[in-house]
């Protein structure tokens, strides 16, 4: 990777499910661009793999153990962040699960409850419990990954789709709530990014399923996770500072045509 300014030195981040996949491309993005990231997530194996391959490369990379549905976690970890650092200045609302293709005859409660809490309450509790802490910051941003299907709607997919609209629109209320105090808040949308997620997605829904999505696709290919997080580290630095609110697109022109 080329020298990256350090636009975000002496920031503090937090990045949720930053084991793998786009996380912990957003991990080391932020790194790479001065921050020292807190690396969170549920798997602590994989949490903990990922810390050490970051700090070998000499960035600043601290894993914590976090359950983004359960709110003693999100105690827990604002409060050793709070003691080991006095405030944050960003936090990426990373972590999500697509478990559930379905349609709401189709799935379970149990399924639709999981996805929710996951990727909806998750955001919820992140402002309960970070909003103090970006409070203390000068620089404060709050990047929530939403998705393309947070726009817009698909066959089947009810609980991914019923959370990502929420995450979407949980993303403008807090740009709206919390901008007199100097918080920004924005949402991305991904497209199909080659992740381990999409992987097991397709594989579930059966043979030439790759083939038809690549067709939607103007660009014609996936993205990788390298290429979602320098929209996230532009959109917690200072380059952003009048952008609150805002839904950012990283989707080959998918929806551009629709």
């Amino acid at each position: 990777m080329t020298d990256l300014t350090q636009r975000l030195a002496g920031r503090i981040a937090l990045v949720t499910g930053g084991a793998g996949g786009q996380g912990a491309a957003h991990t080391e993005r932020l790194a790479r661009e001065g921050a020292r990231v807190y690396c969170a997530d549920v798997n602590a194996t994989a949490g903990r793999e990922t810390e050490e391959r970051l700090r070998g490369l000499g960035l600043d990379v601290r894993f914590l153990v976090l359950d983004v549905s359960s709110l003693a976690n999100w105690e827990e970890v604002a409060a050793r962040i709070d003691a080991a650092e006095g405030r944050l200045d960003i936090l990426v609302n990373n972590a999500g699960i697509l478990a559930d293709v379905h349609d709401a005859v189709n799935t379970t409660e149990a399924a639709w409850q999981r996805t929710i809490d996951i990727n909806q309450k998750s955001i919820f509790l992140s402002y309960r419990t970070m909003i103090p802490l970006l409070r203390k910051s000068a620089h404060a941003s709050v990047v929530n990954t939403s998705s393309i299907f947070g726009l817009v709607g698909a066959s089947g997919y009810i609980s991914y789709m019923a959370s990502k609209g929420a995450v979407t629109l949980m993303t403008k209320s807090g740009a709206v709530t919390y901008a007199p105090e100097g918080i920004r808040v924005n949402s991305i949308h991904p497209g199909y990014i080659d992740t381990q997620m999409m992987r097991d997605e397709f594989a579930g829904l059966g043979e030439g399923v790759e083939e038809a999505v690549l067709a939607t696709i103007p660009m014609g290919r996936f993205a990788g996770p390298e290429e979602i997080a320098p929209t996230v580290a532009f959109l917690a630095s200072d380059d952003a500072s009048y952008i609150s609110g805002a839904e950012v697109l990283i989707d080959g022109a998918l929806l551009a045509g629709r």
